[in-house]
Formats: structure tokens, sequence, C-alpha cells
């Protein structure tokens, strides 16, 4: 490494500052993509604007009709959610004559614990409104914007047209609709209808003995505003109230949903909403909207030169800030946007963990609910366990409200954790401390020891103690788990490795926290004794089995039985031997068609990146893409899922970036044609920002900004001798840490900049050009509609 010269000062950049960008260089990108009509007016901007344009770039189009919650436009605000598609016709195959404006909130659910959490505890749908025109639907023109979180266009009909703006807002989890009709279509209307407030899996299960529906909504006026009330058997009820509002040709829907229990009070609160919404003019909620999401965008930038892959990532982080905010209810397994699924509330074998992976790196905190719903209702975790071992142990069973109340299990046994080694109810024991990952990652990625003290050890330490009641030494001397679950395989095993992974992790992960927190554990012995003499992890000649009982023998879904792989990286590939497991393991569990499905191929993406296989990760994700996803980036199995989107734009982070172990690796599994890539403040472990500029295939310049002074390790990948230097162009005196690895001391606050020996860089972070266009997501028309859009 050789002294660098400062930079030269006539370099012409563009120095952006505030405290979303960092003080980070920026210039133009390419120049946008054709705006819609209503962003003409600000192209000049777009073009000198990073986000704008990879945003703009991103938008989602339709000029078909979307019949289903997987084709149409989707808005939110964590809590509030709408999903716009066709209204069914009642004539079967004939044109549909109403598009449908879906109404659910992620706070609506009942509560009657006696029937469990997918009937008694479940979320309910709400209902939805109708825009129906005069005429019957003859065209569509929509695109949702991502930049504004809006959805913009005109519908055409035989009369006339439609034009519309539609918002869920930011703030205020309000649905606002603008419409201007032409002069035939002035007297299109809006109707509601509400849903019958049973669980949605009524659809797909049989009742249980004694269940029935809440009776149905009572819908009246009170003044200016509707209201849609719906009493639940259980006490409260929940709300949606609306008005419209007529300036010129133009109107305006206004709705609000509120929920409240047990007391009925949400009436008022709805109608008040609603009273204080429709003082304001679509144009005026717009902008506090709008400022909201444009600042949420600029806290990270990735492109990637596949247009298809940039457009879908663009997509998730939309649609993660659409469906969770850290004070919204932990996702369900169709977010906000309610439908007829079997999944009525949230799961925790992998649905919940795999939704929110990806706000680490793209540097969205403010969405994490994990880590304030674990510690918020950390008393429901200890009542789901057995009552003998309350006093000491949590645990948190398969799927739960927002709350973390099971229901059924706990109220029929006092528990909804199975106990290992009986059956009913299947010991799936391990989803608490895997849920704790999460928390443990938004803890390495802020290194904020609030949530190391107040959340993850205490919570960590109760679910590891409830494995350590049943460990049990065997004759070999190991000690050994008595028979658990592995998440969906299928039969209970002994040493199950779902179990085996995840109480290993968190021995090693309570140990290493005590030390951090000064804390002298009684029980850090038995954590130690833990690892030293836990039974190995089962595994036969196609690698890592399911449990010492059951070998990996059927297609399977999930990656439950590769834990330690990823996301835990406890065996990553240290040895040729170790290295060989993973791929044996790897290639034997998706060599089996049948059960696979989208989530198979974003965890076989990440465990290839983890290899540094680029090109395999892409095969992977290109499966995803083509087999699974559909038209509006959604996710579909028996029911709508939104995990599985959400998880690829996390495969596409582990391509790009990897800080597991004290290690920052940059780009460690690119595909070789993606020769070109840029990334900016993508937050990693030990809570740095890191930007980076690969040009031609080569590395260009990698740049780290320490938040919390922690050690700083990185394998930048430039080629040769590198030059380092501090955010004044001073030279950094970095050692080498081997393995392409160099240790930067860096301070809190303070930033390093990696180049090769003597190179100055253009310090840009900019869009890179796509290898290929793609098709935009949504449904564009025509091939040459697709050209134009």
């Amino acid at each position: 490494m050789s002294v660098p010269s400062v930079p030269d000062p006539s370099r012409r950049t563009v120095l952006v500052t505030g405290s979303a960008l960092g003080g980070a260089l920026l210039a133009t990108g390419p120049t946008a993509t054709r705006a819609g009509a209503a962003d003409r007016a600000e192209t000049a901007i777009a073009h000198d604007d990073p986000w704008r344009s990879v945003l703009d770039d991103a938008d989602l189009v339709w000029q078909r009709m979307p019949t289903t919650w997987y084709e149409g436009p989707f808005l939110g605000n964590g809590l509030l959610g709408s999903g716009i598609y066709a209204e069914p016709s009642a004539a079967p195959g004939t044109a549909p004559t109403a598009v449908r404006f879906n109404v659910q909130h992620s706070e609506v659910q009942d509560h009657r614990p006696e029937f469990g959490s997918l009937f008694g505890l479940a979320r309910l749908p709400i209902g939805y409104f109708t825009l129906e025109p005069v005429g019957a639907i003859t065209g569509l023109d929509w695109r949702l914007s991502l930049h504004d979180a809006e959805l913009t266009g005109t519908l055409t009909t035989e009369k006339g047209t439609l034009s519309l703006r539609a918002l869920v807002h930011n703030d205020r989890s309000l649905l606002a609709v603008e419409v201007t009709p032409s002069a035939g279509e002035r007297d299109f209307r809006w109707v509601f209808h509400p849903a019958d407030a049973i669980s949605p899996r009524a659809a797909f299960k049989p009742l249980p003995d004694g269940y029935r529906g809440n009776p149905p909504a009572q819908v009246a006026d009170h003044g200016a505003v509707t209201a849609a009330v719906q009493p639940l058997l259980a006490g409260g009820q929940h709300v949606t109230a609306w008005r419209e509002r007529t300036r010129g040709r133009t109107r305006t829907l206004y709705a609000h949903v509120t929920h409240s229990f047990p007391r009925s009070t949400a009436l008022d609160r709805a109608l008040k909403a609603v009273r204080a919404a429709a003082l304001l003019p679509y144009s005026a909620l717009a902008v506090s909207h709008r400022a909201w999401w444009h600042a949420y965008y600029r806290k990270s930038f990735l492109s990637v030169p596949d247009a298809r892959i940039q457009r879908f990532y663009w997509i998730q982080l939309y649609k993660t800030a659409s469906a969770a905010r850290r004070d919204a209810p932990v996702m369900a397994t169709s977010g906000p946007w309610l439908e007829p699924t079997p999944w009525p509330n949230t799961w925790w074998n992998l649905n919940a963990q795999l939704e929110y992976w990806l706000i680490h790196g793209s540097n969205h905190l403010e969405l994490d609910a994990i880590t304030r719903t674990l510690s918020e209702f950390r008393s429901n975790l200890a009542a789901e366990v057995p009552t003998p071992y309350r006093a000491d142990s949590l645990g948190i069973p398969r799927t739960t409200d927002p709350h973390l109340v099971n229901g059924a299990a706990s109220a029929l046994m006092g528990y909804g954790v199975g106990i290992p080694g009986q059956d009913p109810p299947t010991p799936e024991v391990g989803n608490l401390t895997w849920a704790l990952h999460n928390v443990w990652l938004s803890y390495r990625h802020t290194m904020d020891r609030s949530i190391l003290r107040d959340v993850l050890y205490p919570l960590l330490r109760g679910a590891i103690n409830y494995y350590l009641h049943f460990l049990e030494p065997g004759p070999d001397g190991r000690l050994h788990l008595p028979a658990t679950f592995s998440p969906e395989y299928g039969g209970d095993s002994r040493d199950c490795n779902y179990d085996l992974m995840l109480l290993t992790w968190g021995c090693r992960t309570l140990l290493e926290s005590a030390e951090l927190l000064g804390v002298r554990d009684p029980l850090a012995p038995r954590w130690r004794e833990v690892l030293a003499k836990r039974a190995p992890y089962p595994t036969d000649a196609n690698g890592f089995m399911i449990g010492a009982d059951i070998p990996f023998a059927k297609s399977h879904r999930h990656y439950s039985h590769l834990l330690a792989v990823y996301p835990l990286y406890e065996v990553t590939g240290r040895t040729p031997d170790e290295r060989a497991l993973i791929e044996r393991s790897l290639a034997h569990w998706v060599g089996f068609e049948g059960a696979l499905q989208g989530y198979t191929f974003t965890g076989a993406a990440s465990i290839s990146a983890l290899l540094g296989k680029g090109e395999d990760a892409l095969r992977y994700l290109g499966e995803l893409m083509t087999r699974f996803i559909k038209p509006n980036t959604m996710y579909q199995e028996s029911g709508p899922v939104i995990e599985t989107p959400l998880s690829a734009a996390q495969s596409l982070h582990d391509m790009v970036c990897q800080s597991w172990g004290g290690l920052i690796r940059v780009f460690p599994a690119l595909p070789a044609a993606w020769t070109d890539l840029a990334v900016h403040d993508f937050r990693t472990q030990g809570a740095f920002l890191l930007s980076a500029r690969r040009r031609g295939g080569a590395t260009r310049w990698v740049r780290l900004v320490s938040e919390a002074g922690a050690d700083c390790v990185v394998r930048h990948g430039i080629q040769g001798p590198v030059d380092v230097r501090d955010g004044r162009g001073r030279f950094l005196r970095c050692s080498d840490a081997g393995d392409g690895a160099i240790h930067v001391p860096l301070r809190k606050g303070e930033s390093a900049l990696i180049t090769a020996e003597g190179d100055r860089p253009d310090l840009t972070v900019a869009p890179v050009r796509p290898n290929e266009d793609a098709p935009r997501w949504g449904l564009p028309g025509s091939r040459s509609d697709r050209r134009e859009s």
C-alpha cells in the first residue's frame, strides 16, 4: 500500500449532503426512461437523480386488465392495504364491468383464542370498493409509480374515460382515490361491499366445532360520512368509514379502517379520520405522502446490469415498506393484502424470518417489527411453553396472532410449543431461536447495545433454556435431543438438524453476548458444554439428513435441515470436506422435483452465493422468476404469500455483499455478465455503510463509513496493491488480514476509501446500463407497447 495523493479537486462531481446520503459522492446516471404524462414536467430533475432514474425504470405498468391478486397494483403503509384488480363479471367469459379496490388492515383480527390462531385469532377480511363506470370497460393504461407510491392512469369505457390517482397515505392509513371523468362517465359510482367476517381459512379447511362467523356488518350514514360497522362476537369492532367529495369535475374517495378490542371505539375514530382527511384535496394529501417515500428510497442504492432483476429488486423495497413498519404487526403470510388463504396469520417457521431479511442490507431498520414484537409481547412467549418450564423458558409455536398468541393448543393443552420426545402437538421447538436470529441481525447491523441487552440476550436465554431441559447424554458421551420436528418435512426425529443447528448458534451467541455485555451468567458453563459435547449434525452420503432417524429422501421445499449453512453461517465451507458437504447437500435438496417452491430457489441462490458461485445463484433466481413470480411480483402456493419475493431481494444482497463472521465481502458472488455494478449505503454487520463501484469486470473503489467504531475487516476485491484514504484524502495505515482482506482502523463516524494503488477513479454512484432490455412488471401490452413503456 502506498501513500496516495489527495483526489483531484477539479474532478467534476456532485456532492449530495444530508443524513440520508451521508455526504456520498453522486453523479447523474443514464437518461431516465420515459416517464408517464404526469411526470414529464419533472424529467429534467429525473435525469439528475439516480434514485428517480432507477425507480421510474422499475414502475409497473398495465395495458391489460388485472383479474387477480397476483396481477394487479397494490398500495399499503404497513397497516392499510389495497390490492386492485377487476371485479369478476357476473357472467363467465364476459368483460369486467367494475374495478375492485380491496380494503384490508393488518390489525383487524378475531379474538376467540379457543378456536386457535387460524380460526379464532385469524386476520379477518374487511371488504372492497368497486369503481363502477357507466359504460363497459374497453381498456386501461395504468402505472404504479414506486417513487411516489401512487397508482395513476386512465380507464377507458364505451362512454368515455376515467382518469385516476390513488394512494394509501403513509401517515393517515387512508385510501384516497381521485377520479376525473369525461362527460360520458360523470355518473360513475363507488360501492362498498362488506366481507363476511369469518376466517379466510374457512375456504380451505372445515370449521372447528362450535365456530361460526361474526354477524354481518351494519352500514349507516353519519352525516356526509358512511360507515360499515363490523361487530365481533368476542367484543369490539372494526369499522370502514368513507366519504366522497366533489371539486369541479374531480371526485375523491376517502376511506379509513379502524379496529378496536374489546371496546367499541373504532366507529368514532374512523369517522374523525375521514372527516379530517376529506378537508384536504388529493394533491395536498400527496405532498407529505410522497415526502416520506422519497426519503425512504434514498437510504440505499443498488443497480445491476440485469434490467428485470433490478426492477424486481426496487419493487420489493416498495412492497416491503407497503407491508411493514416497526409499529405495525409482523407481516402475516399475505402482508396487509388479505385474500382467501389457508394461512391467515403470522408464520414463524420460515415466513416471518424471510420477510424481514432484506431490511438490513437495504438500510431500512425502521421497518423492523420482529424485534419490537418479540420484546413487547415477551410474556406470551412464556405462556406458549408447558407450565413446568415457564419459570425459565420461552417459545413460539408455528403460527400466532400479532400478539404472539397461538390460541387453541394453549387453551387445550396449556402450551403451544411441543415437548421434545412427545406428540401431540408436534414438537417444533426452534422457531423462537430462528426468529431471534433476525433480532441478532438487527443488532449486528446497527451495533445498538440496547437490542443486545434488552431483547436478544434475555429472550435467547429463555429459548435455549427450553432446549437444555431435554438434552440427554448418550452412550457415546455426546449430548442428544429427543425427537423434534423439522418444519414441513414430516415425522419427528432425534437429533433433528433444525434444532441442533439453532441450539449451536444460540449457545455460541449467548456466550459472545455475555462477554460483550460484561455479564457473568451462571449458565455459561452449560452453554460451553453444549458446544463441546452436542451430537454432530446427522449426515449421510447425500449430505445433511433431516435428523438421526430420517434421511433426506423426498422432495421438500424447506431448507430447515440446512440452517447451519444458511442463514446461520455456522457451516461455511472452511475446509474442502466442509465445502463438499455443503455442495452435496444443496445438490441433493434441489434434485428432487415435485415439492420445490419459490423459496427453495432463493435459499439455493443464497447458499450458492456463500460458496462464491455467482452463476449458480443467478440461475436459481432465474428459475424463481420463470416458474413462480407472478406479473406484479407477488407469489402463490396454496394461497397468496409474500415471503419468497422478499427473500429473493436478500439473495441478491448475498451476491453483492456478505458480512458474516466479522468480514465484509464486497461483490463475493457475481456472475460474469455483471461487469458493471453500483451500490451505495448498503448496511453491513458492524454498522458500516458500504458504497462501491464495479466497471468493466473490475472493482474500482470501495468506501466504508463506520457508524459504531466496530472492527473493520474487508475483502475489497481490488486486484493488486491498494491505497486507503480517510474522508479528507489522507493516507490510512491498514494491515493485511490475509486471503485478500485488509484491516482498517476506523472510529465511529470515520470513513475509508479503498482504490487500486495510484488510481483515481470517478467516485460516483449511478445506475449501470442493462445488458439487454426486459419487459416491465405488471401487464404491459404488446411487444411494441413494452418497448415504448
